[in-house]
């Protein structure tokens, strides 16, 4: 995958606003919870897997903001970071996983200091991040394994990096298929009413070199037969 859909840098988690996709590639930066929880609501980072770790890093992010005070009140702003993050999407499952896991490392490190429970939500969150990686990975080569030497795909929606932490689920067996010298081309559905498969699919395979021709949805039918 060519390009990155969220990372922490410089104590910020950084992400591509893909509201702006495919017309602009532009970063932003959040630098707090309330800004992570807008970029989830508003569909500035989508796809479960990410959404889930956006989520993991905006915990980090309030813990952050409250190590300088007492125990108990950073206690109490750290378990509000997770309740606003918990708010934003009420149907994504990774998210409230995530949420889970990093509520488990503040209760389990609560006799901590403060830098000290921020420094394990920070390398849970990286772990989490790590583990989206690899599971995308043996997703990919596993599926790989099932296409033909030369082919198409048909695809819909957006299950590839701009989802996950790296080339994505469905679209990652394409990835590990092309990487494996196999010729296969897609062919994206539009995917109405918010067009993920015109949007985001098809400009991530465009980055990524992959054929790519945009179909109307009612189009699927057609191009199998």
């Amino acid at each position: 995958m060519p390009v990155q859909t969220l990372k922490w840098q410089d104590d910020a988690l950084v992400l591509i606003d893909q509201t702006q996709l495919p017309e602009a590639l532009v970063h932003e930066t959040c630098r707090d919870v309330e800004s992570v929880a807008r970029a989830i609501e508003i569909l500035m980072v989508r796809g479960a897997p990410a959404i889930g770790l956006a989520a993991a890093y905006g915990v980090v992010l309030g813990a952050r903001a409250a190590v300088d005070d007492t125990k108990d009140a950073f206690r109490t702003r750290v378990a509000a970071s997770i309740e606003r993050l918990a708010r934003t999407r009420p149907t994504a499952v990774n998210l409230f996983w995530a949420l889970e896991q990093m509520e488990g490392v503040a209760k389990r490190c609560a006799d901590h200091d403060n830098g000290a429970v921020c420094a394990a939500l920070l390398s849970t969150a990286d772990r989490l991040f790590a583990e989206d990686q690899a599971i995308c990975r043996q997703m990919g080569r596993n599926g790989a394994d099932l296409l033909p030497e030369e082919g198409h795909v048909i695809t819909h929606c957006n299950a590839g990096g701009l989802a996950t932490a790296d080339y994505g689920t469905a679209l990652g067996v394409i990835y590990a298929a092309r990487e494996q010298g196999k010729r296969i081309a897609v062919f994206a559905d539009e995917t109405r009413p918010l067009l993920q498969g015109s949007r985001l699919t098809a400009w991530e395979l465009q980055q990524s070199g992959v054929p790519v021709q945009v179909i109307c949805d009612n189009m699927a039918a057609s191009i199998m037969r």
